[in-house]
């Protein structure tokens, strides 16, 4: 049984190319060739959110809802979600010129002059898919070299649309009749303060883990990520597993979040047919 949540398919829906994924795909195409192989091994998909969870007994117990489902085996693999600046006008805007999903939402950006936030993999892709639409895209990174992998850097770098604003950081989002005009930028070196005009602003500075769920049950670490008996996927609970994004805040690819799904199914097939 595969308990997918409310939007199936995960992170992956809303990037574009996936560069650390062979075969030069695009994040949809990978969800939908993984979710149609797990429908040809037979898995039952319920595509709605996991309210609570009971992991610590011998039979899990999983809600959707009120419905309850148990499990001698249970894989957690809730992922990561986009982490906010938590800046003035950022929740008040959100939606309404503040975005964490360029795929989502750069369309409704045409030709507007925009900005993205961070300086990853995220934000380069981010900014490079924008350009597609935008009249021009402005990184806002608080250091002087982005940590980026090198070909994303350098792709977003060798754009004419992309211009960098380096060692700054947004104080503000800007606002106007409910939709934003523009961002106030802080030089993290002399304190000095400038206004950004923009039209939109894409915040890619990170992710948290979904571990809330749960927390007191299994053992986090100090960021929330799930702590597992690395190199396997087991956690302090028999029986529980987890993958990807929700214990991994080192590598944070889609190859490897992939790597260890495949660990986690197998040693839970090994634990159950240990203790069936």
């Amino acid at each position: 049984m595969l308990i997918e949540g409310s939007q199936s398919g995960g992170a992956l829906m809303t990037t574009t190319e996936v560069e650390n994924f062979p075969g030069g795909i695009t994040g949809p195409e990978v969800m939908d060739n993984l979710r149609r192989q797990a429908d040809r091994f037979g898995a039952q998909f319920i595509t709605d959110d996991v309210t609570r969870v009971d992991l610590t007994n011998q039979a899990k117990t999983v809600w959707v809802g009120e419905q309850a489902h148990q499990a001698h085996g249970v894989i957690l693999a809730t992922g990561s979600a986009w982490r906010p600046l938590g800046v003035p006008g950022e929740q008040e805007l959100l939606g309404h010129g503040v975005s964490s999903c360029a795929t989502c939402d750069g369309f409704f950006f045409r030709d507007q002059d925009i900005a993205v936030i961070g300086g990853g993999d995220t934000a380069m892709e981010e900014a490079t898919f924008l350009t597609r639409f935008a009249r021009s895209v402005t990184i806002i990174h608080r250091r002087d070299t982005f940590r980026a992998s090198q070909i994303m850097a350098d792709r977003a770098l060798s754009n004419d649309k992309i211009q960098v604003a380096w060692n700054s950081v947004v104080a503000e989002i800007l606002g106007h009749d409910g939709t934003v005009v523009g961002a106030r930028l802080r030089d993290v070196h002399t304190g000095e303060t400038r206004i950004l005009d923009v039209t939109g602003v894409f915040v890619a500075i990170g992710h948290d883990p979904r571990s809330d769920l749960f927390r007191g049950q299994v053992d986090l670490d100090d960021d929330g990520y799930v702590t597992v008996d690395s190199p396997g996927t087991r956690t302090n609970l028999p029986g529980v597993f987890a993958a990807g994004d929700l214990v991994d805040h080192t590598y944070l690819q889609a190859i490897t979040a992939a790597g260890t799904g495949c660990a986690a199914a197998l040693d839970a097939e090994r634990y159950l047919a240990a203790n069936s």
